[in-house]
């Protein structure tokens, strides 16, 4: 299992990793609906991560502004059932690094433009 599946309240925002899924979570009196992650960049912020191997490790980094009210939350690795998280704030650098696995899937999180993905080689 690479893929990260996540649901969003669309009134408070909430957000919530999904292990097994129920077709009926709710949040504020509605249905949470399903995040899909994009894989292109359309817009003048970068939100797809990149990333380079070196030494056993895979090093992510992601081209996006850190400030208060626009910033990556988050940088996820994912493989086999395990994920590597770096959680992020305003003013850090949108980077994060694990032990490299071929195959994996990388995982970025705006607080503006939501999930974005890229898949590691």
């Amino acid at each position: 299992m690479n893929e990260l599946i996540l649901k969003k309240c669309n009134k408070c925002g909430a957000l919530v990793k999904i292990l097994k899924d129920c077709p009926d979570i709710n949040c504020c009196g509605e249905e949470m609906k399903v995040v899909i992650p994009n894989s292109v960049d359309a817009a003048v912020e970068k939100h797809v991560p990149n990333y380079e191997v070196k030494d056993g490790y895979i090093y992510v980094t992601v081209n996006h502004v850190m400030e208060e009210e626009h910033y990556i939350e988050w940088i996820s690795i994912v493989k086999d059932g395990k994920e590597c998280i770096t959680y992020l704030k305003p003013g850090m650098e949108a980077k994060a690094h694990c032990k490299y696995t071929p195959g994996s899937v990388i995982y970025a999180y705006c607080n503006k433009h939501s999930l974005w993905k890229k898949e590691v080689e």
